[in-house]
């Protein structure tokens, strides 16, 4: 079949994959732009193009996506859904990372409102996907309940740990594929600034790609008119470039993304400053595209088009990647129910017999939006500053180090070397010299490499440490708890605030590492 055949296929195939399915500091805010979506080049043949119809798994679809309203076509829904908003109760299907908490959340019931329940569940726990409950609705209208990614497509997750960033780029030989810029005093091509965005906000490579083809036509084509300086149409004095505008569009997601996992996104804020609530319908991975394409205008009509339609988000990256929601079958559900998590006893990040100062109780894992996961741990060492220590940050559980650069060190526990799969633990401001390389095997309490400045701000030679689990930032919550050789991590009420509880003992987060602070291993 020739490329334009297959092509030719794509909408074909996505309208019969989805018919069966269940009906830091902000920049200023962005300009609406008046441009709309641009035309799509040809698209190119890469080892990721749109599978073609016969490969359709229909029954597959509908029960791993079982409650979501999938795109039937590339026909932009309606921006709003109504509702009578007198307290009737509708059929919800619990999603993949679902809580109580988070639905009503979600719902914006109080803890008093009654959900009818198919059968007991846990209050501080991840529910099994696919159950139906009943729930009342006292709200007037939403934005679209249409599906639009799902979960694992969004974060850098199990289907695209595979994707080779620079080596698609180079066979599109579009402009992207020339392009180079200075970050941080270092000159890195397109590909590379993708690939680093990707893994330090764990967000998919393919959906960054597809956003920048969709907003600049960069991937596969040329730049007809386009802004260099601000690629994506941000237009924000703070964030010039491709690596900054990237940054900021990952960004949006991430607080969209977390935000409607935890139920604390109360709304979707638009260019003109209007906002509306997401529906409570959809998932994590959907709302968080919503949120971004929301940054680029201020009109209804036009977002759900710029979204859903046929020179949309989603059909930009049917072109580019194929079906997402194909994509994602083979690895749903993206966080299944805890108790199949297998997640490991850590240990303390640093050697038996040493103490330490717990610096920074649970705050953000990465950047704004990202859900407070990570802690900070200090040597005990004077004088105190940014010169690298002589102490040994150690491995808090057994594995693979999956990446070592920039001052990170990613570990990953499933010792498949790929840190989009399973658990994996990141340490942060680790020096350069006397890190572990890539590929190391290593056993819990080995020397991974020396607490220091290096990778990102920091005030004092420490290491930041935090869980993703496919691809996915996870948080110290009831929920979702963290234990250190057998202490209990306890969230403060603000940021960096917090303790470590064993049995009566108690060690409380303090920056300054004062006595307080200091654990014992």
């Amino acid at each position: 079949m020739s490329v334009r055949a297959s092509l030719r296929l794509v909408s074909v195939f996505f309208f019969l994959l989805t018919f069966p399915a269940l009906a830091c500091n902000l920049p200023v805010a962005p300009q609406e732009t008046s441009a709309g979506t641009p035309d799509l080049p040809a698209p190119v043949k890469t080892a990721d193009s749109a599978m073609p119809v016969e490969t359709v798994r229909v029954p597959v679809l509908v029960q791993h996506f079982r409650g979501l309203r999938l795109p039937r076509d590339f026909n932009a829904p309606l921006p709003l859904d109504t509702y009578a908003g007198s307290g009737e109760q509708f059929p919800y299907v619990t999603q993949p990372g679902d809580t109580l908490d988070a639905i009503r959340r979600r719902f914006r019931l109080d803890s008093t409102a009654s959900l009818i329940l198919p059968q007991p569940l846990e209050e501080f726990a991840y529910l099994p996907a696919g159950l139906e409950m009943q729930v009342p609705v006292f709200f007037s209208q939403t934005l679209t309940g249409a599906a639009l990614f799902p979960d694992s497509e969004v974060v850098y997750g199990p289907p695209s740990a595979g994707f080779d960033v620079e080596t698609w780029v180079a066979q599109t030989q579009g402009f992207l594929s020339r392009y180079s810029e200075t970050v941080d005093g270092e000159t890195l091509s397109g590909a590379q600034i993708v690939r680093r965005v990707a893994l330090e906000t764990s967000i998919n490579p393919r959906l960054l790609l597809a956003v920048l083809e969709w907003r600049s036509g960069w991937v596969l084509g040329e730049p007809a008119g386009g802004n260099p300086e601000h690629p994506l149409g941000f237009d924000a004095p703070s964030h010039v470039g491709l690596y900054r505008e990237l940054l900021l569009s990952t960004r949006f997601l991430t607080m969209g993304y977390y935000g409607w996992r935890g139920g604390t996104l109360e709304q979707i804020e638009f260019a003109s400053g209007d906002a509306y609530p997401p529906s409570p319908f959809l998932n994590a991975g959907s709302v968080a595209v919503q949120n971004l394409g929301a940054k680029f205008t201020g009109d209804l009509s036009r977002w759900a088009n710029s979204l859903y339609g046929e020179q949309g988000l989603l059909a930009v990256y049917v072109r580019l990647f194929g079906s997402p929601w194909e994509n994602a079958l083979p690895y749903e559900p993206h966080l299944p129910a805890r108790e199949a998590w297998n997640e490991p006893a850590w240990e303390l990040p640093f050697p038996e017999g040493e103490a330490w100062s717990f610096t920074g109780g649970p705050h953000v894992a990465w950047g704004l939006g990202s859900p407070r996961g990570a802690l900070d741990f200090a040597p005990i060492e004077q004088p105190k500053g940014c010169s690298t220590s002589t102490r040994w940050a150690t491995a808090s559980a057994a594995g693979v180090v999956a990446r070592s650069e920039r001052g990170a060190l990613v570990l990953d526990t499933d010792g498949d070397g790929q840190e989009q799969t399973g658990w994996t633990l990141l340490y942060l401001h680790l020096a350069d010299e006397g890190r572990l390389p890539v590929g190391s095997s290593v056993q819990v309490n080995d020397r991974l490499g020396h607490p220091s400045c290096e990778g990102g701000i920091a005030t004092g030679r420490h290491v930041h440490i935090v869980r993703r689990y496919n691809g996915e930032w996870i948080g110290v919550s009831p929920v979702t708890p963290f234990v250190l050789s057998g202490w209990e991590v306890q969230a403060g009420e603000l940021a960096y605030q917090g303790r470590l509880v064993k049995g009566e003992a108690l060690v409380t987060a303090k920056p300054d590492g004062s006595v307080e602070a200091r654990i014992q291993r």
